[in-house]
């Protein structure tokens, strides 16, 4: 069954307003007014059509899950989704800047599935993953990075198939950056956590990455 994922997904993947005071309102100098507690602390979801959430509402996407999780569990953390479908590790190094922000505490990097998928060459891929990581590391020295695994089908060859695959674990080794091993575990190949085209995860199939991505996240917090 997971073989048939493959064979599918081969295919598919593709200020605040200022206010005037009133200067004759005699209460004003005692009406207090809160402000919302906002975070300061932020994870950065940055991908292709997995993180965005492709056919799904936003709300369903994995990094929304997160959010709720965060939440429940009184953690003072905002989430950003930066999933743009159709997103490859090329297309991917040249946005990353633009979504950068100095107070970003931790960023996932999940990209690398559209290049194997088209057959892009390994070392171009392997090449624009590290070029991200430097980036972030250069803007962001604190901030720790999550590398997101991914797996490709064998229509480009047993060779080509595993070292794409080897791309991501031996990545976050050289650089010393976390690694969720395969962000689709346990959802590839299953039918009922696919959308029909057999790439994208239903539902329910989200809430298992989303677990996938928290087995490693949650113990960075």
């Amino acid at each position: 069954m997971f073989c048939y994922f493959l064979f599918v997904l081969f295919w598919g993947c593709g200020e605040k307003n200022n206010t005037t005071k009133n200067s004759t309102d005699k209460t004003d100098s005692v009406i207090q007014v809160d402000e919302p507690t906002v975070s300061t602390k932020k994870i950065l979801f940055f991908g292709d059509s997995l993180t965005a959430g492709y056919g799904l509402e936003v709300s369903q996407a994995f990094p929304a899950l997160i959010q709720q999780k965060l939440d429940s569990l009184g953690l003072d953390y905002t989430v950003i989704n930066a999933g743009l479908s159709g997103e490859t590790t090329a297309s991917g190094k040249n946005r990353l800047d633009w979504v950068l922000e100095d107070d970003i505490d931790i960023i996932i990097i999940e990209l690398g599935a559209n290049d194997g998928l088209r057959g892009i060459p390994l070392a171009e891929t392997k090449s624009n993953l590290e070029t991200m990581v430097e980036m972030v590391r250069t803007k962001l020295p604190n901030a720790e990075i999550i590398l997101a695994g991914m797996k490709i089908p064998p229509n480009m060859g047993p060779e080509y198939t595993a070292e794409f695959e080897g791309i991501f674990p031996n990545l976050a080794s050289a650089e010393k950056v976390h690694l969720i091993p395969f962000l689709l575990e346990d959802v590839a190949g299953i039918p009922e956590l696919n959308q029909g085209d057999g790439i994208h995860p239903t539902v329910e199939g989200q809430k298992i990455v989303a677990q996938n991505v928290w087995d490693i996240l949650g113990p960075l917090l």
